[in-house]
């Protein structure tokens, strides 16, 4: 049961449920004070004893006579700069006279059931009010009139507590903030290990750590997206901290712009984190009686280590931040057309593969890029969202129905958010896109960024795409974005408001899919950006899954993969089996081990099954009727991470069921050797007591013994191999498929 408690004598506020504990206080000067977040504890009146308050030399004070109250050396929780407080604050507010010092007191503070909705922002949701408790604490500047509303909401059996804030002007002059974090908190002490997923295009989310230090460290982006190269997710763990024990907190932004999230550890070793929209470059004018709300931020904590933690994020945002038809519906196994055709193709063409992949046994063929307008290469056509008729001479709707007609559903690919200068809207409207006056205008993949900040162009673009999904039998849209944002400035707002271009732009891209997914209610969305540009929770709110990466190389995605898990559900990691030579790495992979990384995803093909041979067709047709047989234990059962690709040659994860009678273990070895060690595996989340049949070799164990023991993966290259067997090579991989035996 999830429970907020106000001690009225002590101005202590104790958010805490069966997991955790967050406890802040009301300080003497007004401001909150962070006291306590981690493993739940008792609740007393009293948690004052932890404001420590000591002089200490080269200190500034904020009252006469005393030398013990100063913020630089006080745990805060949503701390300002310049009043003794010399760190990075959370909020920062610019004023009509220059002066940028604010004094957020406590005001009041209201405790409620359930939690509210953030308007135009994605954001964790409850669907009953006794799902969790919402405290909203509310803190003046007494100078400007400027308020801010805190939210914190703690869910009943979770250890995760969301944050946002919104701020109200309600005073008579215009203010800017030029930060406005959505969390803050202060930890006592630095003894941490900083983790993060960081990458670039192909290669996103790979799992990076360094020791917690004295300074500054941090991760953003400033490209109008999330970003391949750094993930809006970040983990403090203890030291000595693993998959299975130690202490552990994640900090999750659920927004698909420009962010920071930072560590600053001062000189006494106390970690501030602060985590939000990055302020570089931001400047928001709220004029008198505007609102802002900042994106919602998620911690989790964990004293069970790092897998603990994750399955608290993909449990969260699994059921209670991806919405709607798909949330909890297994995923269509699909074949798209990308990588079999590139934009060298005709409507019989698709055809002929979609015929191809239901004879296999798959259930959604998707189209991809060149479908519209004069795309015939990535030159031209963004932007007109209308069929090219030379090659669909019957238009989309025509090639839905020829698709369905193979008792298939039918997919297509946009890209909303770009354009074209060869293109009619761009012909039409040249200042719709972004671009700074008198300056050069940049290209990504000769296509440059639509203007989103304004209406219109939101509009227009929900036109022609409205009018496509209503005309046609569409089922699935792949929604890409190939470029980050350069040279940004809306030509429809003043010079006073371009500090909110960046984004005004992303509350546009959420305009735009909350109108189709309300239109469209059961297509089902799949986010993309070249891959894993945008791979972010707040994309998750509309579309409940992404393409994880460009690279669909089986060894590449071991990490990709792995590293995604750390934050995000197995249900939204876009994964496909694709062409060997791989496309990206040129590397060639056995096709089982293609489906078997592949498996622990949405799963689907990127290639002509066509081309393949009737051995590799009998193959596909194993691997479709396995993934749809136990699909659901994949994408929701619970997730294990159990030997690391960033730590060895091996790699092992496991989905356990619900009940736990079922359990799919995936093995897998990049490089093969010879003579090699006697090897085993220490299962997780398994019923001690129940029996389990490992159904490829017929063996049983009860779980006790595989999680403790260990699971034998010793396979031939241990010694010479035998003349009766199938020798092992690089990039090998096994599933071990284990079932409850009946007692």
């Amino acid at each position: 049961m999830a429970n907020i408690i106000f001690h009225e004598d002590t101005k202590t506020f104790h958010l805490y449920n069966q997991k955790v504990s967050y406890i802040i206080q009301v300080l003497e000067n007004g401001h909150l004070g962070q006291l306590y977040y981690g493993k739940k504890i008792h609740d007393k009146s009293d948690f004052s004893y932890l404001v420590e308050k000591y002089p200490r030399p080269m200190t500034s004070y904020i009252y006469e006579d005393d030398r013990t109250f100063s913020l630089e050396h006080i745990r805060q929780e949503y701390p300002v700069y310049g009043t003794t407080d010399y760190r990075h604050p959370a909020v920062e507010v610019l004023q009509e006279n220059g002066s940028r010092i604010s004094d957020f007191r406590y005001q009041s503070h209201e405790i409620s059931e359930g939690k509210p909705k953030l308007a135009g922002l994605p954001a964790t949701y409850t669907e009953d009010d006794e799902e969790a408790k919402t405290l909203c604490v509310t803190i003046l500047d007494p100078v400007t009139q400027v308020k801010a509303e805190l939210l914190y909401t703690i869910f009943d059996g979770e250890a995760a507590i969301a944050r946002s804030v919104k701020f109200c002007n309600e005073g008579t002059e215009p203010v800017h903030l030029l930060s406005a974090m959505s969390l803050s908190i202060d930890l006592p002490d630095k003894d941490y290990v900083w983790m993060q997923l960081s990458g670039a295009w192909s290669r996103e989310r790979h799992v990076k750590n360094r020791i917690l230090e004295q300074g500054i460290v941090a991760i953003d982006s400033m490209r109008g997206n999330s970003s391949h190269e750094h993930n809006p997710f970040m983990v403090l763990k203890r030291p000595n901290t693993t998959e299975r024990e130690g202490e552990v907190i994640g900090f999750s932004l659920i927004y698909s712009g420009n962010f920071r999230i930072q560590a600053e550890v001062d000189t006494h070793d106390v970690t501030r984190i602060t985590a939000g929209i990055n302020p570089s470059g931001f400047d928001w004018k709220l004029d008198a009686k505007e609102n802002f709300q900042t994106p919602e931020a998620v911690m989790v904590y964990s004293d069970s280590g790092l897998n603990d933690m994750s399955q608290t994020f993909h449990r969260l945002y699994g059921r209670r931040l991806a919405r709607g038809y798909w949330r909890d519906r297994p995923r269509p196994i699909l074949n798209n057309n990308w990588e079999a055709t590139y934009f060298d193709f005709t409507e019989e063409r698709l055809v002929e593969i979609a015929a191809k992949a239901k004879e296999c046994g798959v259930e959604l063929f998707v189209l991809d890029d060149g479908w519209f307008g004069e795309r015939n290469s990535d030159h031209a056509g963004l932007g007109d969202w209308a069929p090219n008729k030379e090659r669909l001479p019957k238009g989309i709707r025509g090639l839905s129905e020829k698709i369905e007609a193979l008792g298939m559903k039918f997919g297509l690919w946009f890209e909303p958010e770009m354009t074209n200068k060869d293109s009619e809207l761009y012909r039409a409207h040249p200042d719709w896109i972004l671009k700074t006056p008198n300056r050069s205008v940049s290209h990504g993949r000769y296509q440059y960024v639509l203007d989103f900040s304004r209406k219109e162009v939101v509009d227009c673009i929900y036109g022609m795409m409205e009018k496509i999904l209503s005309e046609a039998k569409i089922s699935y849209i792949k929604w890409d974005m190939n470029r980050s944002i350069t040279e940004c400035y809306s030509a429809s707002l003043p010079a006073d408001r371009q500090g909110e271009v960046f984004h005004r732009y992303i509350l546009g891209v959420y305009d735009l899919y909350e109108r189709l997914t309300t239109k469209f209610p059961k297509v089902l969305f799949e986010s993309c950006a070249s891959g894993g540009g945008r791979f972010d929770p707040g994309l998750l709110y509309y579309a409940p899954q992404g393409w994880a990466s460009d690279d669909s190389d089986a060894v590449e995605r071991l990490k990709i993969q792995y590293g995604t898990s750390m934050c995000y559900p197995i249900s939204s990691i876009g994964s496909h089996v694709s062409v060997t030579p791989n496309h990206q790495v040129f590397r060639n992979t056995p096709l089982h081990t293609r489906a078997n990384v592949a498996y622990f995803g949405t799963f689907g093909y990127e290639l002509d099954l066509n081309k393949l041979s009737e051995e590799e067709i009998t193959e596909v047709k194993s691997q479709i009727h396995f993934m749809k047989e136990y699909r659901e234990i994949l994408q929701f059962g619970t997730f294990y991470r159990l030997e690391s690709p960033f730590e060895g040659n091996e790699t092992v994860w496991m989905a356990v069921s619900d009940d736990k009678k079922t359990a799919v273990v995936g093995w897998y070895r990049v490089l093969n050797g010879v003579n090699m060690p006697y090897s085993r595996v220490r299962l997780e989340g398994l019923d001690p007591d129940t029996l389990y049949e490992n159904v490829q070799n017929k063996t049983e164990n009860y779980g006790d013994e595989l999680m403790n023991l260990g699971l034998i993966t010793t396979d031939v290259t241990a010694g010479e191999v035998p003349g009766d067997a199938v020798p092992c090579t690089d990039f090998e991989s096994r599933i071990y498929l284990l079932k409850a035996k009946e007692q």
